[in-house]
């Protein structure tokens, strides 16, 4: 990281001037920031610096060897595939899978809920393919603001990266607030009388939550402690979520009644009900992008990464599946209770009890979602910092822990505020279609890797891959999300074939033609994603068709986020960024210089000079 030293001598502004002038070089020591002129000079100069860096990509050596060192010191490699395992586990088995089934089922779907989550499963582990294949190559903490940055460039990676961070200060808060809403009910209480009320304040931020900061503070203070003690911690609490989930699986199946399975689609179809209600439960298996940005810390990462990755979500979706086959076995579809529906079934069957091992499995879902997003949050944060594009204080690493200290009180600050005012309700409706976003690109960008090397494809490869892309996503768009979108007020879901029927041969020919006319330019280094290209063009397609089926006010709001990012990445971005390449760009210049000088290395070959008088 470059630091610019003060001279105190030539102050001139007093010691408020030098205080100032250390505050902007801590946390904006690029050209275009160290004064007014400076910077009026960069935007000014925008247009030019934007369509520099707008397609501008960065390298796998750049991410692991430059970008690392400007965080001053390692993180610590403790992990291995035991704990990314439970750190998948942990993140992605939170309190949905309670909800949102009995609410599907009801609604949708009936028994073949089942299905649904089989289905969601698989997409999911689509993306988790291409996430693998990606930490193994290129192990950093900035998981997929790395891997877009390499093959996408800057410009889409910070604006993909801006929306995950925004969504982490909303989601972070949102489950801590439904914490104390499990606590509650562990306790045979209301959430309000765990929670604070200040007539003075707008009526959805006058409850203050402080259970709810107090649990971001206690899981917070431990990631900055040690990612190896969150590790063993997540690891012990998960085994026992585990333990309670398969005591409720059998303690179902055995007061399942067979004819509650008859009919299995009906009222709603064999597809629009499914596809429905696939698109719903499919949230229940986001969570593990934040495992791979642990890949830094990671022992052995041709090994660790997989098994742990792909076996949590393999494990996710079995038990997803038998927690959706034992609630429809217990109870008719149409008498499920869609606010506590595994309670109230167990309720009728004579085992009041279960509420309670549902609700602490509910409670200790929910403290694993918090621990791994307070892990993956910073270390995101952590890795965009390291491109200068946010504050380079952000990227620092303490020598003693390994872990990234300031990034994760900042995140800290930022979730802690907004748990403690703003109300559970708000705070679910401000999720949005970041983390769908994401992985479509996160599959564009793998077809990209694997299809694409500057220097090797041809031009004519090169044209054919971007016709191969530009079919499979405009198929998948145009076509299959955009009619699911329009015919979504269909009761049945879903609207008719037609638009599938229409969009799903060219989604076939731009794969077909990836698969057949255009050669792979490169290979994965130690682990790679099978059956390339259909596994990541399905991904892409399967994402988008989730999109689709996004409300109008969740593009709006991600309209708006994503115009807030834009603003700070034209105002502050890409000039940080701008400089950063410059300055890297004048020191490959002159290593290349001081490596073909003959007389310089011949010189450096010479044996030191010995004063004389000297023995």
């Amino acid at each position: 990281m470059t630091i610019y030293h003060h001279n105190i001598n030539n102050n001139k502004d007093g010691g408020g001037g030098m205080k100032w002038s250390h505050i902007r070089n801590t946390f904006l020591p690029e050209e275009s920031f160290r004064s007014w002129g400076n910077y009026a000079r960069a935007l000014k100069d925008t247009p030019f610096r934007f369509k520099d860096r707008l397609l501008a990509r960065s390298s796998d050596t750049t991410e692991l060897l430059e970008m690392k060192a400007l965080s001053r010191h390692d993180m610590k490699k403790s992990l291995n595939w035991w704990d990314l395992l439970w750190f998948g586990i942990g993140a992605v088995i939170g309190s949905n899978v309670f909800i949102l089934t009995g609410l599907e089922a009801k609604y949708h779907v009936g028994p073949a809920v089942v299905i649904a989550y089989f289905f969601s499963g698989v997409s999911a582990m689509l993306s988790v393919f291409c996430y693998t294949e990606f930490a193994v190559d290129i192990p950093v903490a900035g998981s997929s603001f790395a891997y877009l940055r390499v093959e996408l460039g800057d410009f889409i990676s910070f604006i993909a990266a801006g929306n995950i961070l925004l969504e982490y200060v909303v989601g972070g808060p949102a489950f801590a607030r439904a914490w104390t809403y499990y606590f509650a009910a562990l306790c045979n209480h209301k959430p309000d009388d765990f929670r604070i009320t200040v007539d003075a304040l707008p009526e959805d931020y006058n409850h203050l939550d402080p259970i709810a900061v107090l649990v971001l503070l206690f899981i917070s203070l431990l990631t900055l402690t040690t990612t190896k003690g969150s590790s063993r911690l997540n690891s012990i609490a998960s085994i026992f979520h585990l333990l309670a989930i398969l005591v409720i699986i059998v303690a179902g199946l055995v007061n399942a009644n067979p004819k509650n399975y008859t009919p299995f689609t009906v009222p709603f179809g064999a597809g629009g009900g499914i596809f429905r209600a696939s698109k719903v439960v499919f949230f229940s298996y986001v969570g593990f992008e934040a495992v791979p940005t642990m890949a830094e810390e990671t022992e052995n990462p041709g090994r660790d990464i997989p098994i742990g990755l792909i076996g949590s979500m393999f494990i996710a979706t079995c038990l997803y599946c038998l927690l959706a086959i034992t609630l429809c076995l217990m109870q008719p579809y149409n008498q499920i209770n869609t606010n506590d529906p595994f309670s109230l079934a167990f309720e009728t069957v004579g085992m009041g009890w279960a509420k309670y091992l549902i609700a602490a499995a509910a409670l200790k879902g929910i403290t694993s979602v918090l621990l791994v997003a307070a892990l993956g949050q910073a270390r995101y944060l952590t890795h965009i910092a390291r491109t200068q594009m946010m504050p380079s204080w952000l990227a620092r690493v303490n020598e003693r822990t390994g872990t990234p200290v300031n990034a994760t009180l900042t995140m800290l600050t930022a979730n802690a505020f907004i748990a403690l005012f703003t109300s559970l309700d708000d705070l679910s409706n401000l999720l949005s279609i970041a983390t769908l976003f994401i992985f479509m690109l996160v599959a564009v960008a793998l077809l990209i890797r694997r299809y694409f090397v500057a220097g090797v494809t041809t031009k004519l490869d090169r044209i054919k891959l971007i016709v191969c892309l530009v079919l499979i996503l405009g198929s998948s768009s145009t076509a299959s999300a955009t009619y699911w979108g329009l015919n979504n007020q269909n009761e049945n879901g879903g609207g008719c074939w037609i638009g599938y029927v229409v969009s799903m041969p060219f989604w076939l020919i731009g794969t077909v033609g990836l698969w057949v006319f255009v050669p792979q330019a490169r290979s994965p280094k130690l682990w790679g994603v099978p059956l390339v290209p259909w596994l990541p063009s399905a991904s892409i397609g399967i994402n988008i068709f989730f999109l689709g089926s996004v409300d109008v006010n969740s593009f709006i709001r991600f309209a708006v986020r994503t115009g807030i990012v834009l603003v700070y990445y034209l105002l502050v971005g890409v000039h940080a960024s701008f400089d950063k390449a410059k300055e890297y760009e004048k020191k490959r210049i002159k290593e290349l210089h001081h490596d073909t000088n003959p007389f310089e290395k011949n010189l450096q070959q010479l044996p030191p000079v010995v004063p004389l008088g000297t023995a």
